[in-house]
């Protein structure tokens, strides 16, 4: 997935504090890599070996914003730089969103994604890298510690890639968009395959796949590729409940399940992809 080199970044809608540490570990709002946590510790890891999450006993440390607005002004640097990557995704993830959702009857307004290492505090509670990358309705921010991408590939499998990324952020930014509708606070609704929390998951994954429709449209991104969705779908897949739990358990438990299955995670961001509207995404209306 490459970003158009002329295209002009906002670094202002992300916050960068990384190198600073914070305390104690709580899970946040809904997110894509808030169940890798449990699922390592399963396969026998210290989730402090996690990467990134380090000492979460230290103080907090260094600059409140590195170098994002210096670096990370074109869509030449987006291609260059992971951070002004990410930069990137959110401005484009953004850009679609504040024309769609109004479309719908609904304001938007704009999540910063914070950048951060080791841990952090939000208004969801203290959070370590360890629980992946996180969306808090408190606030209204998405957390991401880059080191999750690492993690994504190494201990869970997926063959990673740039648009993998994207389907990440565009993912948390979908539980923006269901926070702004009213239909975030449903998810907590237990475990299991018709449960509420796997009906706001996969209405995120399919979220994602509306915008990865009209990513090119927002003039950050070139027109996607069939690479790039299948990095995407292949990210996906990743981090279904029943390959998580067949890897750290040797078996499958739907009843467990919150986030659905690597199938569903698929096919929901395709409907999304192929439909390319809010109202395809009724994952509630949906027979699973």
């Amino acid at each position: 997935m490459s970003f158009k080199p002329g295209a002009t970044l906002d670094p202002g809608q992300v916050r960068d504090i990384r190198g600073r540490r914070r305390t104690s570990l709580a899970v946040g709002g809904g997110g894509i890599g808030l169940i890798l946590v449990i699922v390592y510790a399963l396969l026998g890891g210290n989730p402090s070996d996690l990467e990134g999450l380090g000492d979460l006993n230290g103080q907090a440390i260094g600059p409140d914003n590195t170098t994002l607005v210096t670096e990370c002004q074109t869509g030449a640097d987006a291609n260059e730089r992971p951070d002004c990557r990410i930069v990137g995704y959110v401005n484009s993830i953004q850009a679609y969103w504040s024309e769609a959702l109004p479309a719908t009857g609904t304001a938007y307004s704009n999540a910063t994604t914070v950048l951060f290492t080791e841990g952090v505090s939000t208004a969801c509670g203290a959070a370590s890298s360890a629980v992946g990358p996180f969306y808090c309705p408190n606030d209204q921010q998405v957390y991401l510690d880059l080191g999750f991408f690492d993690a994504l590939e190494t201990r869970f499998g997926a063959q990673g890639g740039d648009f993998a990324e994207a389907y990440v952020v565009s993912h948390e930014y979908g539980h923006h968009v269901q926070d702004l509708i009213g239909i975030l606070e449903l998810g907590d609704g237990g475990t299991g395959p018709d449960s509420a929390s796997v009906r706001i998951e996969l209405m995120a994954d399919c979220l994602a796949g509306v915008w990865a429709q009209h990513a090119s449209g927002t003039g950050f991104l070139v027109p996607l590729t069939d690479a790039d969705v299948a990095e995407a779908l292949d990210a996906a897949a990743a981090v279904g409940d029943d390959r998580i739990q067949a890897a750290a358990e040797g078996r499958v438990n739907p009843e467990a399940w919150t986030h659905g299955s690597s199938e569903e995670r698929q096919a929901w961001f395709t409907t999304g992809y192929t439909q390319g509207d809010l109202a395809s995404c009724d994952t509630f209306a949906a027979d699973l």
